[in-house]
């Protein structure tokens, strides 16, 4: 009983960041109608700018992390304006070339940049971790467990309760009735793309510390990406969100009870039964709803 709390604890730190890529994907392709293989590599760089911050600048671990966000948020914001905007009305396959594109000279970039030697990041938080009962959890990842929760009500309140929210959903549902009734849908485009691009890299930044950063460590991140927006229903945040829980727990029962070798493998075994049995997605809704 101890060891499946210990992997639910696990599990909770995992989902919640998994959940944040998910978000980010699916905000993007619901209401852009774009596939952004650059997810991972946004991911990567959100890591990287954590080790910047942190390793090279000398600056609070705690102020890192916004700074990792605000930086997702401009390069978003920028690949959007140079790659997506002079693409605008393009069929989805040159548009996904273009993002391939973008995802190999960016990874490529990183490991010019940095070389293949893995990066680690230093916590202020203390090794010895916070024992409950028969489970235990260290300091930092209670942190990343705290943060990526912050995240993904900021995310749900921005789209629910605010005008940009509310402009965006329009735009989801229909971009040229959106348009005909004031919505400045070019700024909304770019601001999805800026604020998925920001949850990728935030993501990033949480686990860079957890393990290790290294220049391809978003290839994986960005397939898990996808199968928690398959997982969810395209365009839907709420099932982005329990997709990624849904995926952690997978991994994390299929590495403690079957082996760590199966960790990635028991989340793709679900994902090839829900597209067998339910191609829309586990919550995916009937109409084109945000």
């Amino acid at each position: 009983m101890s060891e499946f709390l210990q992997h639910l604890i696990n599990m909770l730190v995992l989902g919640g960041t998994y959940a944040l890529l998910g978000i980010g994907l699916t905000l993007i392709f619901g209401i852009m109608n774009v596939v952004n293989f650059t997810h991972g590599v946004l991911y990567t760089f959100g890591a990287y700018i954590m080790f910047i911050v942190v390793q090279q600048f000398g600056l609070n671990f705690f102020l890192a992390l916004p700074v990792a966000v605000l930086a997702g948020w401009l390069l978003g914001a920028a690949i959007e304006l140079t790659l997506l905007r002079p693409l605008r009305g393009s069929d989805i396959d040159t548009t996904m070339l273009v993002m391939i594109g973008a995802w190999i000279a960016m990874q490529s970039g990183t490991l010019w940049i940095w070389g293949g030697v893995a990066k680690s990041v230093a916590t202020p938080f203390p090794e010895a971790p916070l024992v409950l009962g028969p489970v235990s959890v260290s300091w930092l990842r209670l942190f990343v467990l705290a943060a990526a929760a912050m995240l993904i009500l900021v995310t749900y309140l921005l789209i629910n309760k605010t005008s940009l929210g509310r402009a965006m959903r329009a735009t989801f549902q229909d971009h040229d009735t959106a348009s005909l009734m004031g919505v400045n849908v070019d700024m909304i485009y770019t601001s999805t793309f800026a604020i998925g691009s920001s949850l990728a890299a935030a993501a990033g930044a949480l686990l860079g510390p957890v393990y290790v950063i290294f220049p391809q460590m978003g290839d994986l991140a960005a397939v898990k990406a996808f199968a928690i927006v398959i997982l969810g229903g395209l365009g839907n945040i709420t099932g982005a969100v329990i997709g990624g829980f849904i995926l952690a727990l997978a991994e994390e029962l299929g590495a403690g009870y079957v082996s760590s070798g199966y960790r990635d493998a028991m989340g793709f075994l679900i994902i090839i039964a829900v597209l067998i049995f339910r191609p829309t997605g586990l919550f995916a809704r009937a109409e084109r709803v945000g």
